[in-house]
């Protein structure tokens, strides 16, 4: 199935990175580490983006990490890093940004949640301050709408209005509604404070797959500015990859989504770019995005003889890990590049052949040779002790020959 046409969004420029306009989706992350620590933000900052974050959010929401926050972006710019940092601001932003325009300056994009910047005239006034400050230093704007974090005023009158109906919509069904309206009103709000169309960027978060679907979907019908897509809080390991990358690819199928993040849990010693990690596995899988060689490899039934197939695939991919900033510079493309490590005869001389190259090893009742199969057509048979060196050997070659 082809994916669907991009919708047609005025780009949003944050740095050196356009979101929308038919530009390709953009990963995105944010730090855990205290902002006000400069060494360890910064330390983390750049591992997310060497793993493959376009963006970088930091949180600010002291006085302590606002003035670290020229800090870090200064430091990251001196060791050649162009990517741009996002502050992310809860409650207090219209005072932090106020206080600290050193802060406000080195800072590419700010994130507001219009369901914490105040009740009553607050609202509107703290909100105000924020986008005036945003104006005045020519930046744009994510307006991230969640769930856990509703304008329960909004949410409070449309539940009224509601239960006036005759046909009363269900309480999910409410609050679907005021999500739309927040992200939309909270635009037109920023809009008549001087922000441009192509300076805002909506994000309606929830941490159920199908609420952050529909949400999702009932706002790309009712607008044209750029869209942040993630769930809120996905979970961590398993669950928190599967809830993202089922939400991710339906909304991305219809061609919603200008970026993206999936918000995991962290695990005990497990990196931080693990999100990032699979950002790049959700958009590679579907076609939107390529960023290394892809490596198709079965899941072993009765017919492989031993686990040797689950190590090679394995050695296969770190092999391409490894050698990918090189890959990268020398042989341009090479992330588009499709590798097939399979365990028998039943679909391993297929998934080879339809692979760019390929190998496929002897199942149970084979004969103990594997047949290495490049563009199509089979180039050798491996056999013996060294499959492994000599395959990875092959590849360097086919590289090589492929991208001369």
């Amino acid at each position: 199935m082809k994916i669907q046409s991009r919708r047609k969004t005025p780009p949003v420029g944050v740095g050196n990175v356009l979101l929308g306009g038919g530009h390709p989706v953009v990963i995105q992350s944010m730090t855990d580490t205290p902002t006000a620590d400069v060494e360890r933000t910064l330390k983390q900052v750049i591992e997310l983006i060497d793993a493959g974050s376009e963006m970088v959010r930091v949180t600010v929401n002291d006085d302590d990490a606002a003035r670290a926050v020229p800090e870090i972006v200064k430091a990251l710019r001196a060791q050649g890093y162009t990517a741009p940092v996002i502050g992310d601001f809860h409650f207090n932003g219209h005072t932090l940004l106020a206080k600290h325009p050193a802060c406000a300056r080195s800072l590419d994009k700010y994130r507001i949640n219009p369901g914490n910047v105040g009740r009553g005239e607050r609202h509107d006034e703290n909100f105000t301050q924020i986008i005036k400050i945003a104006v005045g230093h020519n930046k744009p704007v994510r307006i991230g709408v969640n769930w856990g974090s509703l304008d329960q005023e909004l949410l409070t009158a449309l539940m009224e209005e509601n239960a006036k109906r005759k046909n009363p919509e269900s309480a999910r069904g409410v609050t679907l509604e005021a999500m739309v309206q927040s992200a939309l009103s909270s635009a037109a709000l920023a809009r008549k404070c001087g922000l441009r169309e192509d300076q805002i960027v909506l994000s309606v978060k929830m941490s159920v797959v199908q609420d952050m679907v529909s949400v999702y979907s009932r706002l790309a019908k009712e607008c044209d500015y750029a869209l942040h897509l993630g769930l809120t809080e996905a979970g961590s390991d398993v669950q928190g990859i599967t809830s993202s990358a089922a939400a991710l690819a339906i909304l991305l199928q219809q061609g919603i989504g200008d970026t993206i993040r999936v918000s995991l849990t962290p695990r005990p010693n497990v990196s931080r770019a693990r999100e990032v990690e699979v950002c790049k596995a959700i958009l590679q899988s579907m076609g939107l995005r390529y960023f290394a060689p892809s490596v198709t490899s079965c899941p072993g039934c009765g017919r492989t003889a031993s686990d040797y197939f689950q190590y090679l695939a394995k050695d296969i991919n770190e092999h391409i890990q490894h050698n990918m900033p090189v890959w990268k510079k020398r042989y341009p493309g090479v992330e588009r590049l499709k590798i097939a490590v399979m365990g028998c005869v039943v679909n391993g001389p297929g998934e080879s052949r339809h692979a760019d190259i390929g190998i496929s090893l002897p199942g149970a009742s084979e004969q103990p040779i594997a047949p290495v199969y490049a563009d199509g057509k089979q180039l050798t048979i491996l056999k013996g002790d060294h499959i492994k060196e000599e395959f990875t050997a092959i590849l360097e070659d086919y590289l090589r020959k492929k991208f001369a």
